[in-house]
């Protein structure tokens, strides 16, 4: 079975790293074939290549080179090109990450075709329609045949629209990336070092959500309240390309509020792991944060995740400075002491894997050299949620 994966963000090449290595351990009759392809949504060097380095990921066979743009010119361009590939190729399955535009290039390219398309993150509601990842990842999990699921509020977002069928909740494979290189990053990486920084002696802050940087009195607010807070700690703040082209306005910044280039990923685990606590507008980060034991206040309304939620690990602070130096204080006083256990992984790698090879194993009637999956049942379908 051939799947072409599709990432171009960061935290699709996190994702898609698990899956790649239960991928390339697979042997025997009922191996994979993986074709991955880069459409070049994050083109920085530590927003992209070094993500691959540290990861351990094979060079993508494709590398599209979309770079920036408005979101119909940068999709439209996406589409265009994964178009190209996907002909080129002739999967039988294209596995898509998450939220970005990417996921719905990707998705909307095989579906056009008549390949089937695997979401992995599926189901993942914040209920805001004026977010494009909110937009993206409703389309394409009802673009999508194979839905994988991390969690039971994920699988009842799906049957609560109508989606029934196809979907398996495998855990987060995300989870699996980070249990996989937290030690691996605890000790390579010098990045405490280099800042001349401890454990627990520092905020760290994360803004990169259009919603935020490209809303100037928002991202002025988010910078008012990391002023207050570095009043009182230490805040690294590893600015975002996004964000840094939207802070020239601002002259200076106190002396405790440091701003870095954007991290690698190694590194980042290390700053998130020995973190006071996080201050972030990311999905990926307040995941990683619950999981690492970390306080996080969160720079937006709602969440995805409603899971970190619980017990306030996370709390929801918007972007008023107000709320969220109460959140910061709440937190320091709640959470006093935490684990430094390293993360279990979910083993959702290894199950969305099965999963695919059982998917792969059903007859399918093949029209035009591409493998037409309309109305065909699944013979795993008994093991969907």
């Amino acid at each position: 079975m051939k799947i072409v994966t599709v990432v171009g963000a960061r935290p699709q090449f996190i994702k898609a790293a698990p899956v790649s290595r239960a991928i390339t351990a697979r042997k025997g009759t009922h191996s994979i074939e993986e074709v991955l392809v880069h459409t070049g949504q994050h083109y920085d060097q530590n927003m992209s290549q070094v993500f691959f380095e540290e990861l351990g990921l094979d060079i993508p066979r494709y590398n599209l080179g979309i770079g920036g743009g408005g979101h119909g010119q940068q999709t439209g361009k996406m589409l265009a090109a994964l178009e190209e590939v996907l002909l080129q190729e002739e999967p039988d399955c294209v596995l898509v990450y998450g939220d970005t535009n990417s996921t719905l290039a990707g998705a909307l390219a095989a579906v056009k075709l008549h390949i089937s398309v695997a979401h992995v993150e599926a189901g993942l509601r914040s209920f805001n329609r004026r977010m494009p990842e909110e937009i993206n990842r409703v389309t394409v999990d009802h673009m999508s045949e194979l839905l994988y699921a991390p969690t039971p509020v994920s699988v009842d977002n799906l049957h609560n629209e109508g989606i029934k069928q196809g979907i398996f909740m495998i855990g987060d494979v995300m989870q699996d990336a980070v249990a996989q290189h937290l030690i691996t990053a605890e000790s390579k990486s010098r990045i405490l070092r280099e800042l001349g920084i401890n454990r627990g002696e520092y905020l760290l802050a994360t803004v990169h959500r259009a919603e935020n940087t490209d809303d100037p009195k928002r991202l002025s607010s988010i910078v008012s309240a990391l002023c207050l807070l570095a009043k009182e700690d230490i805040v690294l703040w590893p600015v975002h390309p996004r964000t840094l082209k939207n802070l020239q306005a601002v002259d200076t910044f106190p002396a405790n509020l440091r701003l870095i280039p954007a991290l690698s990923y190694l590194d980042m685990l290390v700053l998130e792991h020995n973190a006071k606590i996080i201050v972030t507008d990311s999905g990926g980060v307040q995941k990683e944060a619950r999981w690492m034991e970390i306080p996080c206040v969160t720079l937006r309304e709602e969440t995805e995740w409603v899971e970190t939620l619980e017990g306030n690990w996370n709390q929801l602070a918007g972007a008023d400075p107000n709320r969220i130096t109460r959140a910061i204080r709440a937190a320091k006083v709640k959470f006093k002491t935490r684990s430094s256990s390293c993360v279990q992984p979910a083993g959702a790698a290894a199950l969305l894997i099965e999963s695919l090879v059982e998917w792969g194993k059903a007859p399918l009637p093949v029209v035009s050299g591409m493998r037409e999956r309309e109305n065909t049942d699944s013979a795993i379908s008994a093991r969907t949620c």
